[in-house]
Parts: C-alpha cells; sequence; structure tokens
C-alpha cells in the first residue's frame, strides 16, 4: 500500500520557521517528482514548491520564493518543505504529492497542476497568527 504521511506542522507566530517531512512508504519514490500543494480556508487548493527526482531542480509558487525550501533525501524516501518568515497567509493545510515513477520533471508548466501526481498525503495543518 503507499502512502505518503506528512508531518512538522503546527500553530506558530509569524516569522518564525516550520519544517514539514513528507515521508513515503509502500515504492521506492526517488525516480519521482515530488510536489507541495496547499489548502487555505475556504480556498482551492494550490500549488507551493515542487522538486525533481534528483533534487537538483525546485520550483516555488511566486508567494513563497525566497522563504521556503524543498528538499529530499531518497535514501530515506522523504522530502521536505522549509518554510522561513512565515505569514498569516501561509495558514493552510499542507499536502505532499507524487507524480509517476520515471516520469521526467521537464519543466514547472506540469507540475503545479494537481492532475499530474497519482499519489497524495492527507495533509498537515500549518497555523500562521499574527
Amino acid at each position: 500500500q503507499v502512502q505518503l504521511i506528512e508531518s512538522g506542522g503546527g500553530l506558530v507566530q509569524a516569522g518564525v520557521s516550520l519544517r514539514l517531512s513528507c515521508t513515503a512508504s509502500g515504492r521506492t519514490f526517488s525516480t519521482s517528482v515530488m510536489g507541495w500543494f496547499r489548502q487555505a480556508p475556504e480556498k482551492e487548493r494550490e500549488f507551493a514548491a515542487v522538486i525533481s527526482s534528483s533534487g537538483s531542480i525546485t520550483y516555488y509558487t511566486d508567494s513563497v520564493k525566497g522563504r521556503f525550501t524543498m528538499s529530499r533525501d531518497n535514501a530515506k524516501n522523504t522530502v521536505y518543505l522549509q518554510m522561513n518568515s512565515l505569514k498569516p497567509e501561509d495558514t493552510a493545510v499542507y499536502y505532499c504529492a507524487a507524480g509517476p515513477p520515471g516520469t521526467p520533471y521537464y519543466g514547472s508548466r506540469s507540475w503545479i497542476q494537481e492532475q499530474s501526481y497519482d499519489y497524495w498525503g492527507q495533509g498537515t495543518q500549518v497555523t500562521v497568527s499574527s
């Protein structure tokens, strides 16, 4: 059974940092592009960050550029989202997603779309107070 399990969320004050983790099980994800999406209250889920299978390429939505860093440790089947200088508008449920194994990155256009991913985690809540 393939699972993606997110952790690291919580309630924090604006300006601090959090690191989210997403650990995969059931198959290896070392050849999968991995993404982070988020869903704020009463809003649709949106793309936040993506990383290529090797970890050499990352891409971020404009609102998190310079503050969030996505990384991965393929030996641990885990991806991370380091979130610095958090703002109240970062409040959301954060979801980890995995693309099909072996599908190349080839640019961000497809990977900002939910339908490009075939496995999703249950999400972890991040709440940033002002």
